[in-house]
C-alpha cells in the first residue's frame, strides 16, 4: 500500500481517530465523535485485516460514520436528556399562563406587550386598546399568541 503516512496502515486510522476525537473536544457537538469512533473501529478492523484494499477501507469508513451518527440521533430520540429547566432555551414558552399589558393597540390582531426589557409582538383573537390585558396561551415562531382577559 504505497502513499500512506504511517505503516502498519492502522496506523493511519487510529491516528485520523485521535484527531476527529479531538476536533470533537474543541468544537463540541457529537458529530466528529461518531466519525472518530469509526475511524477507530476501521482501524481496529485493519488490524485483524491488513489486507483490505484501501477502497474498502474508506467505504467501511463512511458506512460505519454514518451508521454511528444516525444510531445515535434515533437513541436519542427514545432518551431525550432531562433538564432541570426544559424551558431554559425556549424563552417564549416560558411566558405561557402569565398575564400581560398591551402597550400599544392590537391592530390586524397583532400588538406589543413588555416583559422585562424586551419588547414582544404578541398575536391577539381582535383588535383591542393600549392597557388591555392579554393572557399568553402560546408561542408561534418568535411571536406569542394572547387572549383577552376580562375583567
Amino acid at each position: 500500500m504505497s502513499g500512506w503516512l504511517l505503516e502498519p496502515v492502522y496506523w493511519n486510522w487510529l491516528l485520523l481517530s485521535v484527531v476527529l476525537m479531538a476536533i470533537e473536544a474543541l468544537a463540541p457537538g457529537f458529530f466528529f465523535l461518531w466519525m472518530g469512533v469509526a475511524a477507530l473501529l476501521v482501524g481496529l478492523v485493519v488490524t485483524v485485516l491488513p489486507e483490505l484494499a484501501w477502497t474498502y477501507q474508506v467505504l467501511l469508513f463512511a458506512v460505519l460514520s454514518v451508521g454511528s451518527i444516525i444510531a445515535w440521533q434515533l437513541w436519542l430520540r427514545r432518551h431525550p436528556t432531562r433538564t432541570e429547566d426544559p424551558l431554559l432555551n425556549r424563552r417564549g414558552h416560558q411566558y405561557i399562563g402569565r398575564l400581560f399589558t398591551l402597550d400599544a393597540p392590537a391592530v390586524n390582531g397583532h400588538g406589543k406587550i413588555r416583559v422585562d426589557d424586551t419588547t414582544w409582538k404578541v398575536l391577539v383573537e381582535r383588535d383591542c386598546p393600549a392597557g388591555t390585558r392579554l393572557r399568553i396561551v402560546g408561542v408561534d415562531g418568535v411571536m406569542l399568541k394572547g387572549t383577552i382577559e376580562e375583567s
